[in-house]
């Protein structure tokens, strides 16, 4: 039987309201020892994330005000989402295709949970797969080496350094 969404996500996620500020968020992050927020419109509609990353990078690091910073200013908006009767293999997939870590999970339009790429790895039976979705999520043109030097592998001098010189 596949492993689904439902048997590894996190029910009932912590969600804020897009007006609250990216102070309250980061209190609830620290409260509950998460990484992330939901963000929900007037509707109570999901509109976004926001990851502690977020905070630091688009508050924090730009000197701004986390009391006067809403979630709207700063929330990355979903472009996917999941049912909870996904196979986790497929989310993961999802993942991998969309560059993202964490997928909200819905049901008839209503949140049900969250699923983590650390929901992923722990669940999957295969660690190369978690691997490979850790891979295709974290490369980015920005994360790219720049790097012109030799092709990674073991270099050629420590590879002879290795060699055993004949007995004389």
């Amino acid at each position: 039987m596949a492993t689904l969404v439902r048997h590894v996500m996190t029910e009932e996620p912590k969600t804020l309201s897009a007006s609250m500020s990216a102070a309250d968020a980061a209190a609830i992050m620290a409260n509950f020892d998460i990484g992330s927020i939901l963000v929900v419109g007037d509707r109570n509609e999901l509109a976004g994330i926001v990851t502690d990353r977020d905070i630091v990078i688009r508050v924090v690091a730009k000197r701004d005000d986390p009391l006067q910073v809403t979630l709207s200013d700063i929330a990355t908006r979903l472009t996917v989402e999941v049912s909870p009767d996904t196979e986790l293999a497929d989310a993961s997939k999802m993942m991998a295709d969309h560059k993202v870590r964490r997928l909200p999970v819905t049901k008839n339009g209503d949140l049900v949970g969250i699923v983590s790429l650390g929901d992923v790895a722990l669940a999957l039976a295969s660690k190369r797969t978690v691997g490979e979705t850790l891979e295709e999520v974290s490369t980015s043109e920005s994360t790219a080496s720049r790097n012109d030097g030799p092709d990674q592998g073991t270099p050629d001098r420590v590879m002879a350094s290795r060699e055993v010189p004949p007995h004389a």
